[in-house]
C-alpha cells in the first residue's frame, strides 16, 4: 500500500471521554434528554448532523438541531483540552510511514476546521497532506465521498490505497469507495461489527501498519 486514509476518532486519537462529555453537556444546556456515554460511543464514525437527531429523544426541527450543533462545537472545544490523546505507537508509526515514502490522509465525520486543530494539537498535523472533512462532501460515511474527494485531488491510485478505521462506517466507506479497508482493533468500540464487515485487514497496533 502505498497511500493511508485514516479515520480521526478512536483511529488516530482517543476522544471518546470528550465526545461523551461534549454531547452530554450540549444535550444538557438544550434541555434535552441526556443520552446515554454508551449511546454517545455507538454513533461515533458519523457526523453530528446524522447521530445527534437519532439520539435525541425529543422531536427537533432543522433550527434546533443547527442550534445544537453549534452548542456542541463550543463543548467540544472546552472539553478537548481534557483529554484527548494520540494512540501509543501512533506518532512513531506516522514517522516511519513518512520516512518510507507512504502519502498519509484523514477521512473523518467532523468538520474541518476542528479535524485540523486536533490534529495539530496532538502534534499530527505535519504527518498528513490533506483532511476530508463533513463539510467537504455531499453524503456521509459510509458513502465513499470523502475518500473518493482525496483520490481525485491527489490523483491516488484505489489500488494501491488504504482506509484505515475503527468503526464499522469506516469499513463499509472504503468498500464503497473500491479500495483495501483495515480495522484499527486498538480503537474499536465494537470489535464485531468491524470484522462482520470483512476488512481487508485487521490491526492489533498502529505498527501493524508497516507490515502491510
Amino acid at each position: 500500500m502505498q497511500n493511508f486514509l485514516f479515520d480521526f476518532d478512536s483511529t488516530l486519537a482517543d476522544t471518546r471521554h470528550v465526545a461523551v462529555i461534549a454531547t452530554q453537556q450540549a444535550y444538557k444546556l438544550q434541555g434535552l434528554t441526556v443520552p446515554t456515554p454508551e449511546a454517545v460511543i455507538s454513533y461515533m464514525g458519523i457526523p453530528i448532523e446524522v447521530s445527534f437527531a437519532k439520539m435525541a429523544q425529543e422531536p427537533l426541527d432543522e433550527s434546533a438541531l443547527e442550534t445544537l450543533y453549534t452548542v456542541f462545537r463550543a463543548q467540544y472545544q472546552q472539553a478537548e483540552q481534557q483529554g484527548m490523546a494520540p494512540f501509543n505507537g501512533m506518532a512513531t508509526t506516522l514517522a516511519q510511514l513518512k520516512t518510507r515514502g507512504n502519502r498519509l490522509f484523514v477521512v473523518s465525520s467532523k468538520h474541518s476546521v476542528a479535524l485540523k486543530r486536533n490534529l495539530d494539537q496532538l502534534e499530527l498535523g505535519s504527518f498528513f497532506e490533506a483532511v476530508s472533512g463533513s463539510d467537504l462532501v455531499d453524503h456521509y460515511k459510509p458513502a465513499p465521498d470523502g475518500i473518493l474527494d482525496l483520490l481525485t485531488r491527489f490523483d491516488l491510485d484505489p489500488k494501491t490505497s488504504l482506509m484505515i478505521g475503527d468503526a464499522k462506517y469506516d469499513i463499509q466507506m472504503g468498500t464503497n469507495a473500491g479500495i483495501a479497508t483495515a480495522g484499527a482493533m486498538w480503537g474499536a468500540a465494537d470489535p464485531d461489527s468491524v470484522k462482520a464487515e470483512s476488512p481487508t485487514y485487521i490491526l492489533v497496533t498502529p505498527a501493524d501498519l508497516l507490515t502491510i
